[in-house]
């Protein structure tokens, strides 16, 4: 039963363990002032010592000294019963003064830095002992009796307590302290799932028994993908450089989509290294243009010429810092975010000319050979799966046709199963001198992949004032086999001259044989780049 809003608990003795001290002498000032005593540990007492706020040693109030390197400190009768007790129980009651347990009514603990320690690459020994034990403990009591007892786990959580107390003649009241004790146990929950996938990780287990998915609240959105949609934006603490991380310099919130989006666009411009300029335009996760230059703007402009009406309205992603020139471009068209690893002044100063376009700043680019997992939720379950990370050089590929490409073909032909990685099956890519010149996405049929993305060409084309389709004197990509000569037939008929698939059909000769009677280069990677 949810304890009520009138239900008052005056805060008399509080005990404070704490490793992020952030807060904290706002905190025990305040407590102060309402006469509350407080108990403390090591570095925590020292702290408050050195603020003026005199606090007593729990190994003094529990008469129990600390042993074991400080493993064994709080897990004790006089801490346990003290935040376990029910206050309106006689039995419970009777037993406090039976063995002189005092009551503890506020906990303050935020737990060991086991997640920071090994975020910093630390031994296995010093994350071992970067496993708190009694903090845990003490939250889930407290959390328990949270009835009678308020606990803190975030420094976030002072203010409304500070708050409460001050209206409330050192009172909390009972929907404050439900509320801490639901925040409590997701956090020794996450901590916990924290401490289990490192485990794991350690045994290399890459699928548990027992998967925990851990993540924190960072944003709640506006709607989700579609309005009559809720949604929230949670981060799980991985430093890939990306929407997670990424400092926003200007604009609206992003929605559910541009973050969806964002996330796309970003992770393609992974796959190119900042030596060579690259940039991709992304609508609905989905690459409408994406083109390696010179510089950025070089680049940006090869990109949108591949599809200008669908860039309308996307986000742009670039692999180098955003310079006034390319920004001056880019905000030509209405675009919904940009983001890049960092951006000049003079740059920065052409965004914010429109107030409501995101620019986001990332610092760095996520690494497209790094391991990692992905998550889909199913009904009933999820699919945990390694992140696509595979990656395709020239030595990687083997040349079936008679034709073998020429330089000029195979650098454009490992430029588009690149990109194919990032677009959505079946996924066929016309690439022409650095850029792609059509795109055909999510079609049932590879065969109408290659159709839809010929017509686009022809269509940017003649925006362009182009006499013919940008697709004549292209490459082609495919992300998976193609299971009958027809999709490469048609890519043929669109005027592509090479052509880049993974191989592995039954009718692979069959395939050979129609690129060979067709004029084709054609190499196998002998790698899938699905993307449902």
């Amino acid at each position: 039963m949810a304890a009520e809003i009138g239900d008052l608990v005056v805060i008399k003795r509080a005990l404070i363990s704490v490793s992020d001290k952030c807060g904290l002498e706002a905190l025990a000032h305040a407590l102060v002032d309402h006469g509350v005593e407080i108990l403390s540990t090591g570095g925590t007492a020292r702290a408050l010592a050195n603020s003026g706020v005199p606090a007593k040693e729990v190994s003094d109030y529990t008469g129990f000294p600390e042993m074991m390197d400080g493993r064994v400190k709080t897990l004790h009768p006089k801490v346990h019963g003290g935040l376990l007790a029910l206050r309106d129980n006689p039995d419970h009651t009777q037993s406090m003064v039976d063995h002189n347990i005092g009551v503890i009514d506020l906990l303050v603990v935020n737990l060991y830095p086991f997640e920071e320690t090994v975020a910093k690459g630390s031994d296995f020994a010093t994350c071992i002992e970067n496993i708190d034990i009694g903090g845990p403990a003490m939250i889930r009591s407290a959390a328990k009796n949270h009835a009678s007892v308020t606990v803190s786990t975030d420094p976030s959580d002072y203010p409304a307590i500070i708050e409460a107390m001050a209206q409330h003649n050192g009172a909390t009241y009972g929907e404050l302290r439900q509320s801490l004790a639901a925040k409590a146990y997701a956090r020794t929950g996450s901590y916990d799932g924290k401490i289990a996938a490192w485990f794991s990780a350690q045994r290399g287990e890459q699928f548990p028994d027992r998967l925990v998915v851990t993540a924190r609240k960072q944003d709640v959105l506006r709607y989700g993908e579609n309005p009559h949609q809720t949604a929230a934006f949670y981060t799980t603490g991985e430093p890939r450089p990306g929407v997670a991380t990424a400092r926003q310099l200007q604009g609206k919130e992003l929605s559910y989509n541009n973050l969806n989006d964002t996330d796309a666009a970003f992770e393609l411009m992974g796959e190119f290294d900042p030596i060579e300029a690259a940039v991709a335009i992304i609508k609905h996760a989905n690459p409408c243009g994406v083109a390696v230059g010179t510089d950025v703007l070089n680049a940006y402009k090869k990109a949108l010429r591949c599809d200008p009406v669908s860039a309308f309205g996307g986000i742009i992603a670039t692999n180098r810092p955003l310079d006034a020139a390319a920004a001056s471009a880019m905000i030509e068209i209405f675009t919904e975010v940009i983001i890049a690893p960092d951006a000049d002044e003079e740059a920065i100063a052409v965004i914010a000319a429109k107030k409501n376009l995101r620019l986001l700043l990332t610092g760095g680019l996520p690494d497209a050979n790094a391991t990692g997992t992905t998550l889909k939720n199913l009904s009933g379950g999820y699919l945990l799966q390694s992140r696509d990370n595979g990656c395709i050089s020239r030595d990687d590929v083997e040349v079936v046709s008679d034709r073998p490409p020429n330089d000029r073909e195979m650098l454009d032909l490992l430029l588009a199963f690149r990109i194919c990685k990032h677009v959505k099956s079946n996924a066929i890519i016309y690439v022409k001198d650095g850029a792609t010149v059509g795109i055909g996405a999510g079609q049932m049929s590879r065969v109408d992949s290659a159709r839809i993305a010929a017509r686009k060409s022809e269509d940017a084309a003649k925006e362009a004032g182009l006499s013919e389709p940008m697709t004549n004197g292209s490459v082609v990509a495919s992300d998976a086999f193609f299971p009958f000569a027809d999709g490469l037939l048609a890519a043929a008929d669109a005027g592509a001259t090479a052509v880049i698939q993974p191989g592995g059909s039954m009718r692979d000769d069959e395939v050979i044989a129609a690129a060979n009677e067709a004029g084709l280069a054609m190499v196998l990677t002998g790698m899938r780049h699905f993307r449902h």
